[in-house]
């Protein structure tokens, strides 16, 4: 439980796309901004045999690298799923060039390396705006 409050709050702390990257993008409308992000589906992998300890650290590490990740742009959003009967434990938003980056990245968590968790990757496209900050936004498109 607790690590996934840790992860929800993770979530929270890392959720939000750059309001304003550019100074161009800021006069175009949100349609004419559309770009290419990773959407990347984290599910239960083949190796989840750890003992409590084993998987505490393992957490411990994933939510490590997931701050990592974040602090150098690589990861937009992070978080858990709550109970479900698919076997989804995540969803990261990875704003890389290239699939291979991505796959790269995600061998440096702790987590996808044990087998802990397995992945796919999708291409997603939005435009890098808004927030989860919850409310009314304040900019109106």
């Amino acid at each position: 439980m607790k690590q996934l409050l840790l992860a929800g709050l993770l979530a929270l702390g890392t959720a939000s796309f750059a309001q304003n990257s550019s100074s161009a993008t800021t006069t175009q409308k949100p349609e004419e901004q559309i770009r290419q992000y990773w959407f990347v589906m984290l599910t239960k992998g083949p190796t989840r045999t750890q003992d409590s300890a084993t998987a505490m650290a393992i957490q411990k590490a994933h939510i490590d690298n997931i701050n990592k990740l974040y602090n150098e742009g690589k990861i937009k959003v992070a978080g858990p799923f709550g109970k479900n009967d698919q076997g989804w434990q995540g969803v990261f938003i990875f704003d890389c060039p290239t699939r291979e980056e991505v796959e790269r990245l995600l061998q440096t968590d702790k987590a996808v390396a044990s087998g802990r968790l397995a992945f796919t990757v999708t291409p997603w496209y939005t435009a890098p705006i808004g927030s989860f900050v919850a409310g009314i936004p304040e900019k109106k498109y």
